[in-house]
């Protein structure tokens, strides 16, 4: 009681002293002044609060929405289970932490697992041992508290967009009766891609301060990791594709490049060509947005970039895949083994930019239909347009920003109480460029959302309320991708 009167007070001092100096026309000119002044004082409310009622009054819906989403095509079933509590239930004892390219025994999934348990930070893959895959599996579908829901990328985003009454949504993927269980019963699922068995995939969880030996994590995280050969090969892409000419959708998500990773170079060549001759028989006037994950080959990233990048209009990654592409293509900061904590918002600007600027639509390329890239890291997001291509892109961060909070939670609205804001609020605008390498911008909670300009290129900006005790980790990227489509326009 007695700090809200001493607010009011030094309030009305205040306001006082600078009528005595700046004498306003109009007695409501006065009170605005006050009123934005005990908005600002951080003593009256919570700053997770104050940026929930300032993203609510940024969303507006696009003029004109999408009404037909086609999604594709990886899709499978998530087995989440406690990672320490299923390592422990294996057998395994703490060892070495060291990060393999690909499993191939309970040697290295425990060492890998280790390795990015030890950074609180995600990754997946690919489990070679058909067998001993199938062996954990089973132990891990029965481990106490062991959940399943629906996996992949492409089955996630389809359920994320599902849930919207105004969507009509098709999923094309490898779907089994367990996942065709756990589908929204709104979302339409081709005939050819319902198949006899499903595909399973492990999801290693871990909480903030969880200790395994010598490891502990820094954050809540995750680590997935699969024998998936449906998906592994794309089987699904042709029938997707097939399928888009009695649908006719506006927008097309696809994703699921990165589980070819595990397959031989000459297979995996020969198939991503294939892949991406059929997205090129896209029609121009559907959008293409194409989700990455997590990969660990730097060949066959840089063979993505030059034949699928340019063909789409749209991609979303992580901190890991926007780094991992620049040291694949020598790009900006490319000598940067990993991030320490928080990525730096100055060298991921850098690295957008360099991305769009270099494998984008300009003048100079037009042979590139690449326009946007929504990046999304634990504290904070970033989108970044060529101008002249995408309209509501303040409310796109913002919905995908929010959407991070509320799922990570398991709530459908944010709780200001669950979640903390530990975004940088100042940075600079880049690490290498002359003339913004010194220009600062500040965040607030009353102003979380900034744009700035680099060239024909806008970014746009805003911190993320992170769960201080996460429900599911999984997915995540998945969600902030689908909500910030949802509010994007293409012009």
């Amino acid at each position: 009681m007695w700090r809200a009167a001493a607010v009011v007070v030094l309030g009305a001092v205040t306001l006082h002293v600078f009528l005595s100096y700046c004498p306003l026309q109009a007695p409501v000119d006065a009170m605005q002044f006050l009123s934005d002044y005990l908005f600002g004082l951080s003593v009256l409310r919570a700053p997770e609060e104050v940026v929930v009622e300032a993203w609510d009054s940024l969303l507006r819906p696009p003029s004109v929405g999408w009404t037909r989403v086609a999604v594709g095509v990886n899709s499978c079933v998530d087995v989440v289970v406690c990672g320490i509590g299923l390592l422990k239930a294996l057998a395994m004892d703490p060892g070495n932490k060291v990060d393999h390219d690909a499993l191939q025994s309970r040697e290295d999934l425990k060492e890998t697992f280790s390795y990015f348990m030890e950074k609180g930070v995600a990754a997946e893959r690919f489990f070679t041992d058909k067998e001993l895959f199938q062996n954990i599996a089973q132990t891990a579908s029965q481990y106490p508290g062991a959940k399943h829901f629906v996996g992949g990328n492409a089955a996630l985003i389809g359920q994320r967009l599902g849930s919207n009454v105004n969507l009509s949504v098709l999923l094309c993927g490898p779907v089994g009766p367990k996942l065709h269980e756990l589908l929204d019963d709104r979302i339409i699922v081709p005939p050819e891609s319902l198949q006899e068995a499903d595909e399973y995939h492990l999801i290693l969880e871990y909480q903030a301060g969880d200790t395994w030996g010598e490891v502990e994590a820094p954050q809540a995280n995750r680590f997935i990791f699969s024998h998936d050969m449906s998906n592994g090969e794309m089987n699904m892409m042709e029938t997707f594709i097939a399928s888009l000419e009695e649908f006719e959708p506006e927008l097309i998500v696809l994703s699921g490049l990165h589980m070819m990773e595990g397959q031989g170079k000459e297979e995996r060549s020969k198939r991503l060509q294939e892949v991406s001759m059929l997205i090129s028989e896209i029609p121009n006037e559907i959008s293409v947005h194409l989700e990455l994950a997590s990969m660990t080959d730097t060949t066959y990233m840089n063979t993505i970039v030059d034949q699928v990048l340019t063909i789409v209009n749209s991609i979303g990654l992580n901190e890991q895949e926007l780094l991992f592409i620049s040291q694949a293509g020598s790009g900006p900061h490319s000598s940067q083994g990993h991030w320490s904590g928080t990525p730096d918002i100055g060298m991921v600007s850098d690295i957008i930019f360099w991305l769009l600027k270099e494998y984008g639509r300009s003048e100079w390329r037009k042979d590139s239909d690449l326009t946007r890239v929504h990046f999304h890291t634990l504290a904070y997001h970033i989108l970044a347009t060529v101008d002249g291509y995408w309209s509501n892109q303040i409310s796109s961060v913002v919905a995908g920003a929010r959407v991070a909070g509320s799922q990570a939670c398991g709530t459908d609205t944010i709780d200001p109480t669950k979640v903390v804001l530990s975004s940088p609020m100042e940075f600079v605008l880049s690490r290498t460029e002359k003339l913004l390498k010194d220009k600062k911008m500040t965040l607030s909670p009353a102003n979380p959302v900034r744009v700035w300009h680099r060239e024909n290129i806008s970014f746009f900006i805003t911190p993320v309320l992170i769960c201080v005790n996460p429900v599911r980790t999984v997915g995540l990227g998945d969600a902030i991708s689908a909500e910030g489509l949802l509010y994007s326009e293409r012009k």
